[in-house]
């Protein structure tokens, strides 16, 4: 069971892989936005904006990576939606296949993808002066909160993939949270903003992966700061996932 269920998974990985790989749009709003607003804020607001010692662009990469993410887990929504209009889930149902895979696909997409759009994003950011003294076990720790903030964000996106109406509607979700770095400390540290704005971004969840990415760049000292960020991943990857399989159970049956 365990090998028809892997089995399964590669095949359909394989099939949505290739959609991603033929549709350039995807691939330029994934990386080259990002891109560009790395650009634009280091290079024109940069010179401007009070964030400390080091530069701009080390403090500023962090919040870029999130949006990064936030940015691709919106084809996810996307393609399961075609799928699911296209009638796909219905043929995968007739066939002798995990019904598990069928989401694991998708979701192994849009990690695999998010991880080129996240690598060519620093890549660019090297390029334009970011340095990190950062060790093997700090990048690792990078690494790992980044994928696992990229399996929350896709868990979540897929129960819109199966449950909007319409493409606009599968796809909105993520605007909010394409948002949400910009009141965070992602672009400004908090101290700077007004009382209840600085209150609402010091406790959400982009503020406090952020700020712990930040730190293992700059080899500052985490603290609890890197267990409180784990803690949101985790958190709303177990609330995503239980919600995404129950709105697949409801779609299939």
């Amino acid at each position: 069971m365990t090998t028809h269920f892997f089995g399964d998974t590669a095949v359909l990985t394989r099939r949505s892989m290739r959609h991603v790989t033929r549709s350039m749009d995807t691939i330029i709003t994934t990386a080259i936005t990002p891109i560009a607003m790395l650009v634009l804020f280091v290079y024109v607001f940069g010179g401007a904006i009070q964030h400390g010692t080091g530069s701009y662009v080390t403090y500023l990469l962090p919040g870029i990576l999130l949006i990064t993410i936030a940015s691709g887990i919106s084809y996810t929504a996307l393609r399961l939606f075609t799928d699911r209009q296209g009638g796909i889930f219905e043929r995968f149902q007739s066939m002798p296949i995990a019904r598990s895979s069928v989401l694991w696909a998708h979701v192994l997409t849009s990690l695999a993808a998010n991880v080129i759009s996240v690598a060519a994003v620093v890549a660019v950011a090297v390029g334009m002066g970011f340095r990190s003294g950062a060790g093997v076990l700090a990048w690792l720790a990078v690494a790992g909160i980044l994928i696992l903030f990229t399996l929350a964000l896709t868990w979540a996106a897929v129960i819109p993939g199966l449950t909007a109406k319409s493409v606009d509607g599968a796809s909105a979700f993520a605007y909010p949270l394409i948002f949400l770095p910009f009141v965070s400390s992602a672009f400004v540290p908090t101290g700077t903003m007004p009382g209840p704005v600085r209150a609402f971004a010091e406790h959400q969840p982009v503020t406090s992966i952020v700020n712990a990415v930040r730190d293992l760049f700059t080899r500052q000292p985490v603290g609890n700061g890197i267990w409180t960020a784990l803690a949101w991943c985790v958190g709303i990857l177990v609330v995503a996932y239980l919600f995404a399989n129950i709105s697949y159970r409801r779609t299939i049956s």
